[in-house]
């Protein structure tokens, strides 16, 4: 299809705006919790505020993809920022905490169309595919400038004008985004009456969450050798087996497992999966690293290197894919993993801050940018065009399992070793045994060290250091099997199927 260029301008521009709304919405609210818990308490219930989201992101994700591909992807995408418009609009009248969780579900499912979509929408409106595959690299980094600048514009709004406004503020940015595309962009009507895999939707939502709860209650709210962590894993277990004999036989499956024999787009998930883990670990030790270790007054001298230089290799990425192998690529980018992994295990806990800039520079640009633009277009060139939707929202999927399988995994290594290392030297430290166990919490280093007797301050920063350390052996090993899942890839480079290929998607995407 042949687009202008003014409206071919207004479609990236409202992908821009959705992409920016939906990253910058999870940043932002870290920055206020601090107040929206000092309006409702509920200090227990505070990570269900990023756990909705992200449950409800991650499940619909691959379904929200799929019912793009049968239905239109104009249509699903305006469903997404629909949605998430009333999310936010609600979370920003909650007038209770439970309330607050609730609607942050709603903004969770609107976002799990709202990134797959997006770039999925890019790649079919250009003629050339490789100009879509650089602009992809572009939208990604939007996507990551806006989780870096969120932090700081949602202290500046919660600050200035309530926490209620970093709600609020999506409302315009999402309104414009709709209008914009609903005008800019039309999509034919299929003669087919598409088909929904209603038992295999119910299936994988069902799994999703399963074992996504069992991986946030484990070890925090119920012990792992629980019965319900234990029972939640089983569900899981049961529902997947179920929902790929479902998949096997339905005419048209909501995961259409006949793409996974594709090398390319089963290494990519696997990737993508220890991406994830690398990422999620990272954001979620290494600020506690900076201040608890290392002293910092934040954290934000160690994210603000790691996401920028993301940024960078980001884009960069978006244009060396169209000339380099994906197999190298993805090679170096998980050797990379290696690298800054070894590294972080090493790391003194007395580093010069220049090194550790360094460090986070080498782990953003390298370990974690490269897949943020590559892993999305290896899957669109991989897969048939009427898999477009699903093979976009796969990448999202298996990146956000990994984080939160990645950030569970390793907080059980970390708090093991913590209490493990205060325990053998707690003598030595004059720290009474009966003590050990409120001493070995790293909230307690980074909110409360003050509260700390000065005298035995260094010895948990150290054993806090080391515990950190040996956490990252995760992500050393996922990065291993990441080099070995890359270098079996086989040697397909960016070579998109023609645009008449028969295989045409129920939707096909034009211009007025």
């Amino acid at each position: 299809m042949n687009f202008s260029k003014q409206k071919k301008g207004l479609i990236i521009l409202a992908m821009a705006l959705g992409l920016l709304m939906s990253a910058l919405d999870n940043t932002i609210v870290s920055a206020s919790i601090t107040h929206i818990l000092d309006d409702f308490g509920g200090f227990n219930q505070m990570s269900w505020v990023f756990t909705a989201y992200m449950l409800a992101s991650t499940s619909t994700m691959l379904v929200l993809g799929k019912m793009s591909d049968l239905f239109g992807r104009k249509l699903f995408y305006l469903i997404g920022i629909g949605l998430f418009i009333l999310g936010s609009a609600l979370c920003g009248v909650a007038q209770s905490l439970d309330q607050l969780i609730w609607f942050r579900a709603i903004q969770g499912i609107g976002s799990g169309a709202i990134f797959p979509i997006s770039f999925t929408i890019i790649f079919s409106i250009f003629s050339d595919p490789k100009d879509g595959a650089k602009l992809g690299g572009v939208m990604a980094a939007i996507f990551g400038l806006s989780s870096v600048a969120g932090p700081q514009v949602g202290t500046f709004i919660t600050e200035h004008f309530g926490w209620r406004w970093c709600f609020y503020v999506n409302l315009p940015i999402g309104i414009l985004s709709f209008i914009v595309l609903l005008f800019a962009l039309q999509e034919s009507r299929s003669d087919k009456k598409p088909k929904v895999d209603y038992m295999g939707t119910i299936l994988l939502v069902f799994s999703c969450i399963s074992v996504m709860l069992a991986m946030e209650w484990g070890g925090k709210d119920y012990a792992w050798t629980s019965w319900q962590i234990i029972g939640l894993f089983i569900l899981a277990i049961l529902g997947t087996i179920a929902f790929i004999q479902v998949e096997r036989r339905a005419s048209e499956p909501v995961l259409p497992l006949e793409i996974f024999k594709n090398r390319l787009v089963l290494g990519t998930s696997i990737i993508c999966f220890c991406q994830g883990v690398m990422m999620f670990s990272a954001i979620s030790y290494l600020p506690i690293f900076s201040v608890a270790v290392l002293g910092h007054a934040n954290s934000n001298g160690i994210l603000t290197p790691m996401m920028t230089s993301m940024i960078v290799s980001t884009i960069l990425c978006g244009f060396l894919q169209t000339k380099l192998k994906f197999r190298t690529i993805m090679t170096i980018s998980m050797l990379f993993g290696v690298a800054t992994s070894i590294m972080l295990i090493l790391v003194s806990h007395h580093i010069e801050n220049i090194y550790m800039i360094g460090l986070m520079i080498l782990l953003g640009f390298g370990a974690i940018g490269p897949m943020m633009s590559v892993g999305q277009n290896a899957m669109l060139v991989s897969v048939d065009k009427r898999y477009m939707g699903i093979s976009s929202s796969i990448v999202g999927f298996w990146r956000n399992i990994g984080g939160v399988m990645g950030a569970s995994i390793m907080a059980v290594i970390v708090n093991n070793n913590l209490k493990g290392i205060i325990a053998d030297g707690a003598a030595a430290n004059h720290i009474p045994a009966d003590k050990v166990d409120q001493l070995a919490k790293p909230d307690l280093l980074v909110h409360a060290s003050s509260q700390v007797p000065a005298q035995i301050l260094g010895f948990l920063r150290d054993s806090m250091g080391t515990a950190i350390n040996h956490g990252f052996i995760l992500s050393l090993c996922v990065a291993v099997i990441g080099v070995i899942t890359a270098l079996s890839v086989g040697s397909a480079k960016f070579q998109p199927k023609p645009q008449n290929s028969n295989a045409e998607p129920a939707q096909a995407t034009h211009m007025a």
